[in-house]
């Protein structure tokens, strides 16, 4: 029987039950995150649950009870133990009446977990023609409108890759459907600075911090002469790309990509939530 907490404690997850009218389903008002776990530990914990309440506040959610989400993640994964998988924490607006407005109930809260492969070293990427907004209502929020991220996840499948690249209002490189961007130019690393409109990723993070990174604003068409790109996530780590549209890189993942792994490995694999 696979098990999630929903409202306050663990539920069979074919039975458990969210009103039709919860502001999540019907206009998207969320947020959530998404945690690797190894070995029934979360990794990071503390950072998401802070992107989580930063998240919530700028939607004008009242702020999650950390203590809560802590204690039901923890519950989900000893009833739903996994090498690694995926821990999913959202959090929506709750019941409320249909339209924009919000209603008076409580937000409503399910956290679940689900197996997730070790991702491949490398892979292959397509940049869309959509844009991000830099300077939207949403920009930097984690929310459960991800529909646009459906639609260019979708078209990177069409061309057999497995992320889809944005660049923002400006023509500057933003970011992934899930994933940060990084590119290497005259063997110094760079990645988009948040202002350009991208997700502060909590790997992302790390990554800059345990790395010589420059945050640069970059034009889209840097992919196109960019030594090496690689992506991070937190489902993802730090992967290679080996292919953007139609350009191969070959040898991916490159030595910087590489020691950028092996960094990430290593410092992640202490007894520490970061």
């Amino acid at each position: 029987m696979a098990l999630i907490w929903l409202d306050g404690e663990l539920r069979d997850a074919d039975s458990a039950r969210v009103s039709v009218f919860d502001h999540g389903l019907t206009v998207g008002d969320g947020v959530f995150e998404t945690l690797k776990t190894e070995h029934g530990r979360p990794f990071a914990l503390r950072r998401h649950l802070d992107r989580l309440a930063v998240s919530a506040a700028g939607l004008g959610l009242p702020e999650p009870d950390r203590d809560e989400v802590s204690r039901a993640a923890h519950a989900v994964l000893e009833a739903v133990p996994l090498d690694r998988g995926r821990l999913r924490i959202t959090y929506t607006g709750g019941r409320a009446p249909l339209g924009s407005d919000r209603g008076d109930a409580q937000p409503t809260l399910v956290v679940a977990h689900a197996e997730a492969k070790a991702p491949p070293e490398s892979t292959a990427v397509i940049t869309v023609p959509w844009t991000r907004n830099e300077r939207g209502a949403l920009t930097g929020l984690k929310t459960t409108s991800y529909a646009e991220n459906v639609l260019a996840l979708a078209r990177a499948r069409q061309q057999a890759a497995t992320e889809a690249l944005f660049g923002n209002n400006a023509g500057q490189l933003c970011e992934g459907t899930g994933t940060n961007v990084f590119v290497v130019l005259e063997g110094v690393t760079h990645t988009p600075p948040l202002s350009a409109g991208c997700l502060a990723g909590v790997t992302r993070a790390l990554v800059v911090e345990w790395l010589d990174v420059q945050e640069t604003e970059l034009p889209m068409d840097c992919l196109r002469f960019a030594d090496e790109i690689f992506l991070t996530s937190s489902t993802r780590d730090v992967q290679a790309v080996r292919r953007v549209d139609d350009r191969e890189l070959p040898g991916a993942p490159g030595p910087v990509a590489t020691e950028a792994l092996r960094v990430f490995r290593a410092r992640s694999a202490e007894d520490i939530d970061p």
